[in-house]
């Protein structure tokens, strides 16, 4: 090694240089007999881009996390903390956002880059303005829509002063600075790279591109000159895309894999007691960690597209649908615990503003939808007529539940199964009137959530097309108001109005539950299901 470095002083340092040594000491490992440390992660979805203006589903979103670094960041307890920004300050009016940069975050070296680089509030100008550029056609443009006037928005100061100025008050606006979206990047590497960007990432984060073979694998390497605070011994990662869930567990009981997130059919009883612990057998290899998930899950009711004579333009009958729902059967019964019940609104628990003291949700009463049912004419004699209910293949063992629990009821339930694609397509479109969705969380405050009702926005998020004027005059205050209790309050009463109108049969409140091997520690769950690894430790495994 001492011969080796004699040889680098010797070379004309070069853009290349950086990179060459990282993979060169990853070499030297396998050469001397000695494995990388690489952590081994599956996603089932295949990752579309690596460039953060299209990180839109969680494939995306985890790689450029590990990539990329934003202005600020969430902690595991949703707290909004720096990152690029050491520090920031708002303005009385809540108009103005200014923030102070570090002088020593730089970008991964690569041959987009003459010279070695930190990153300046030019780059931040740049980063967030690309999000509103019509050409880049990014999908978290939205993030800005009707909030600034322009690209002009957005200003340095000076290399370390970035300025951002609203067009009206939008209290969660911190939080939308902490998605994925929102991180910074050299404007010099997409222009070197163009379209092609997407495969060629140059971002800030703690691990750097190495290679992407789509569809199959990703492999990054550890950016030994990371700014920020970390303390894992990884060398690399390697993420797949094992599309089967079952394929992808199974690898991870055999010791292929270290890390699988979510739950699979199949394996669940294998793995989970019914309350949801991991199954004693288990405790020996495998590390369970869960968390509460900023995931509502739901069946939508299309509040303007209903044929004639569906039930669902009644009121009390999307009542009754509530009442004649289970939810803490379905959860043991499907998910093996895993999961809260929706019983207090459409905001998630694991969110401050989520108050069960404050929001009464429903809870499974048929006798009273029964009689829901019959104030509104309906019953032996007059039947309801059939609800046709779509979903994909994934749910359809939980609608199916869903069905069979209304028939108690007296109603009647067709499921029809279509891809994931086909489904989305038709909601956004209003074309289909009942359905089996989720919504999660782009950033930790409840307006993420309650943003899906307000009817002057389009599909997504208003799928329901739910339309109520004094809904919307409730949330336009919310967005306005800095007085947190105040803000509250209008959050309760905005979801106390879902729970009268029901729009939607609120199903349940998820939570991550995450898998990972023994030797593996420093994984933390997080109400947005964001894989941190700047603590992860993969030790060498011990055999008795």
């Amino acid at each position: 090694m001492k011969l080796l470095a004699f040889c680098f002083m010797k070379l004309n340092i070069s853009r290349y240089i950086f990179f060459f040594i990282v993979l060169l000491m990853i070499s030297c490992k396998e050469d001397q007999g000695e494995k990388p440390n690489v952590f081994r992660y599956n996603q089932i979805n295949h990752i579309t881009s690596l460039d953060p203006a299209f990180a839109k589903s969680q494939n995306n979103i985890w790689a450029t996390h590990h990539l990329f670094d934003g202005l600020v960041r969430l902690d595991d307890s949703l707290n909004v903390v720096p990152s690029i920004a050491k520090y920031w300050e708002i303005s009385d009016d809540g108009l103005t956002y200014t923030f102070f940069l570090r002088n020593d975050v730089k970008y991964h070296r690569n041959e987009c880059m003459s010279t070695k680089r930190v990153v300046t509030a030019r780059d931040v100008v740049y980063s967030l303005g690309r999000l509103i550029n019509e050409e880049v056609n990014s999908p978290g443009s939205w993030l800005f829509v009707d909030k600034v006037d322009g690209p002009e928005a957005f200003e340095a100061a000076d290399d370390t002063t970035f300025v951002m100025r609203l067009n009206q008050p939008f209290i969660p606006m911190m939080g939308i600075l902490t998605m994925q979206y929102c991180s910074i990047l050299p404007k010099e590497c997409v222009d070197y790279y163009k379209s092609d960007f997407r495969s060629n990432p140059v971002g800030t984060g703690p691990f750097q591109f190495k290679r992407w073979e789509e569809n199959q694998a990703l492999f990054l390497v550890k950016n030994e000159e990371y700014f920020g605070a970390v303390s894992h011994n990884l060398d690399g990662i390697k993420t797949t895309f094992i599309p089967d869930k079952k394929i992808a567990f199974l690898e991870l009981l055999n010791g292929n894999l270290d890390f699988v997130s979510g739950l699979e059919s199949s394996f669940i009883h294998d793995l989970l007691t019914q309350d949801g612990d991991l199954l004693p057998k288990r405790q020996a290899e495998l590390n369970l960690i869960k968390a509460p998930y900023l995931n509502s899950e739901y069946l939508g009711i299309n509040m303007t597209n209903q044929p004639a004579d569906s039930p669902l333009r009644i009121k009390e009958i999307r009542q009754a649908l509530n009442l004649g729902l289970d939810r803490e059967l379905m959860l043991a019964a499907l998910r093996n615990g895993v999961g809260k019940p929706a019983n207090a609104g459409f905001v998630p628990s694991g969110l401050p503003s989520h108050d069960p003291s404050k929001v009464t949700g429903y809870t499974y009463n048929p006798d009273s939808a029964r009689v829901l049912i019959s104030t509104v004419g309906f019953g032996s004699e007059n039947p309801l007529p059939e609800i046709e209910l779509f979903t994909n293949k994934d749910y359809l063992d939980l609608t199916t539940f869903i069905a069979r629990q209304w028939q108690e009821i007296g109603v009647k339930t067709k499921i029809e199964v279509l891809e994931s694609s086909i489904l989305r397509d038709g909601m956004r479109k209003s074309s289909i009137p009942f359905f089996r969705a989720s919504w999660i969380a782009d950033y930790p405050d409840a307006e993420s959530f309650l943003c899906m009702f307000y009817s002057k926005y389009p599909a997504p998020p208003n799928y329901t097309r739910y339309s109520n004027p004094s809904y919307d005059k409730l949330y336009e205050e919310a967005i306005k108001t800095s007085d947190i209790k105040r803000r509250y309050e209008l959050y309760h009463q905005m979801d106390r109005m879902l729970i009268e109108d029901a729009p939607v049969i609120f199903l349940f409140y998820d939570e991550t539950a995450l898998f990972s091997q023994k030797n593996v520690s420093g994984i933390s769950g997080n109400a947005v299901n964001l894989l941190m690894v700047n603590d992860i430790k993969k030790e060498e495994k011990t055999t008795n």
